[in-house]
């Protein structure tokens, strides 16, 4: 376990060489589970370089300029919701699984999830059976590290070959549709698709691809957009001068343009600061591919073996007093631009919600203009307070992988005129 600063950002970024593996890379294979089998994340060696090279280009400016409008059109269907359900308490990690839910389905499979209009929407359902975190999944996943043998022996997968069926027969009616609509559409299935008609990717590939797409933007996101609205609500002063900046970029069109969503310095101070207090996955594992040797101390080194795992510990370097000062108390202004934003932070490696070194979450730029725009969209519209249904201070589901708060997290939304 790595609780120090500088020896994680030894094994993330100065030997990434000798620690370049996820943990659970090489749990499955392409033929045993052809969805998880693709994914980046579980990929290792040149294969894993190989698929992040392939999706790097879909993260660029341009297309993130261009997706901007399909999250505004989710924020207006979110606004709506909030409204029509004024009178009802809402679950703050509900709310945003339904808001990323959308934005990612239109993004990827260009389609409405209908989180906010239907009672049982087939996505958001498929969604959360996906990363569900039952007894028999866990039990799953240690067969599959434990006895990978009999696991492709037997066809054991992580993802079940109905959920497999669902999405596969997504992204080819997207593909069917986007071809026969001639739309010109510069989303992710636009990317994809230049990707196949290039003979670069194959449809099932394109489907994996969205998978790995859609489990980044969707959970995640919604986990770190949760506790976001719960500080933003805890704190009314915070809230107050977030609202105040929202309005000075607001355009006579009642929107804010993709440049101002991202210039905003006190959005990213309260952005940044629940990122280190939350962030969604409390720790990473790397696996040693090469022994090597780690500096304990300037007198100490130790060997770290082929294979051995080295878990870095981002919940406990994010709240370490000696990397922060009073580290539980939610303060956005110690990532101000007058001390460097998160500058100092990430220089001495005790600051990285989405990672560090070359595996870094690629999407995380993505991620944050999809939160950021959700925000801007509920903080300029509503008045946010903590509902007393909500345990504070909150303690965490032990059984989760990302983190999740016990008894949830539940908001009052109060209309406020814009």
């Amino acid at each position: 376990m790595i609780t120090s600063s500088e020896l994680a950002k030894d094994v993330q970024s100065k030997n990434f060489k000798n620690f370049h593996d996820n943990e659970f890379g090489g749990m499955t294979n392409k033929e045993i589970d052809p969805l998880f089998g693709r994914n980046p994340f579980l990929l290792t060696g040149e294969e894993w370089k190989v698929k992040r090279a392939e999706i790097t280009p879909a993260f660029t400016t341009s297309r993130m300029k261009a997706l901007l409008p399909l999250i505004e059109d989710v924020c207006s269907r979110m606004t709506k919701y909030v409204k029509e359900n004024g009178g009802t308490v809402q679950d703050a990690k509900e709310l945003s699984a339904k808001f990323t839910t959308d934005v990612v389905s239109s993004c990827i499979f260009a389609c409405d999830a209908q989180s906010f209009t239907s009672e049982k929407p087939e996505i958001r359902e498929q969604g959360r059976k996906l990363m569900e975190q039952s007894f028999s999944s866990f039990l799953t996943i240690m067969f599959i590290m434990n006895f990978p043998t009999l696991a492709k022996l037997f066809q054991i997968g992580i993802v079940s070959k109905s959920m497999e069926k669902f999405f596969t027969d997504l992204m080819s009616e997207a593909i069917r549709h986007r071809e026969a609509s001639e739309t010109n559409r510069a989303d992710y299935l636009d990317f994809l698709m230049s990707l196949r008609n290039k003979k670069e990717i194959s449809e099932l590939d394109m489907a994996a691809h969205g998978v790995t797409f859609f489990l980044d933007g969707f959970e995640t996101s919604s986990v770190a957009l949760s506790f976001m609205l719960f500080e933003i609500a805890n704190n009314p002063e915070v809230q107050k001068r977030l609202r105040q900046e929202f309005l000075k970029v607001t355009t006579n069109e009642g929107t804010v343009s993709y440049d101002s969503l991202f210039e905003l310095a006190y959005l990213e101070q309260v952005v940044n600061e629940s990122l280190r207090l939350w962030p969604p996955v409390a720790f990473i594992s790397k696996k040693c591919t090469e022994p090597m040797e780690l500096p304990l101390t300037d007198s100490r080194n130790v060997t770290i073996a082929k294979d051995i795992c080295a878990i870095i510990n981002i919940w406990s370097m994010h709240r370490d007093p000696e990397n922060y000062d009073d580290p539980l108390t939610f303060n956005p202004d110690r990532f101000s631009p007058e001390t460097g934003g998160t500058g100092p932070y990430r220089e001495k490696g005790c600051f990285f919600p989405f990672g560090d070194g070359p595996r870094q979450c690629l999407g995380m730029r993505f991620a944050r203009m999809q939160v950021n725009r959700c925000l801007y969209e509920l903080v300029t519209y509503f008045k946010i307070t903590v509902n007393p249904k909500t345990k504070v201070p909150l303690k965490l589901d032990p059984k989760q992988f990302l983190i999740m708060p016990l008894g949830g997290i539940w908001l009052d939304f109060e209309s406020i005129s814009k």
